[in-house]
């Protein structure tokens, strides 16, 4: 079966690269919350000291982030913006044509955003298990959704910062 030319743009190697990603990265998020649930009920546990600058916890995160505006937009709305916002990066990569960390980036920032929205689906929150801390500080409690959206956004920043090969060749 031949592509045609009015569709070959979804198809492409970017656009392929980027859902697989996409995919890996929310099989993975939800994996873990699963288990984290499941079969290890962080939940029933309280807080435990997992190393010296980590320890697991359970927070239901129902707001935005942080917790902002926690029962001011309902867990679908904050769900159906985050599909919206997927497919609109989707359709953007796929028509980018760009290179592979550009598609790597978007495609953890997509995967990231579907895994935490089935969580506000499934459980009307986000569940967050990973509390980092050092030297008396503590920061967010995150998931992998989390870490996968922020190391999509390095990945982007990179890209837009550091100049590819292509581009510095052709440079005048």
């Amino acid at each position: 079966m031949q592509e045609t030319e009015s569709n070959s743009w979804l198809w492409g190697p970017w656009s392929r690269l980027t859902l697989w990603t996409a995919f890996v990265a929310m099989a993975v998020d939800q994996a873990n919350k699963l288990w984290m649930l499941g079969v290890y009920r962080i939940q029933d546990r309280g807080q435990v000291r997992f190393g010296p600058f980590m320890d697991l916890v359970f927070v239901c995160n129902t707001g935005i982030s942080y917790n902002i505006g926690s029962g001011v937009v309902p867990p679908w709305a904050l769900a159906a913006f985050a599909l919206v916002a997927s497919v609109a990066l989707a359709v953007w990569i796929a028509r980018a044509g760009t290179g592979t960390i550009m598609a790597l980036g978007v495609g953890l920032i997509i995967g990231g955003a579907i895994g935490n929205a089935i969580d506000r689906l499934w459980l009307g929150c986000v569940a967050d298990f990973y509390l980092l801390h050092a030297f008396g500080y503590s920061w967010y409690v995150f998931n992998i959704a989390d870490a996968a959206i922020v190391a999509g956004v390095i990945g982007l920043l990179y890209d837009s910062f550091v100049p590819n090969r292509q581009g510095a060749a052709n440079a005048p």
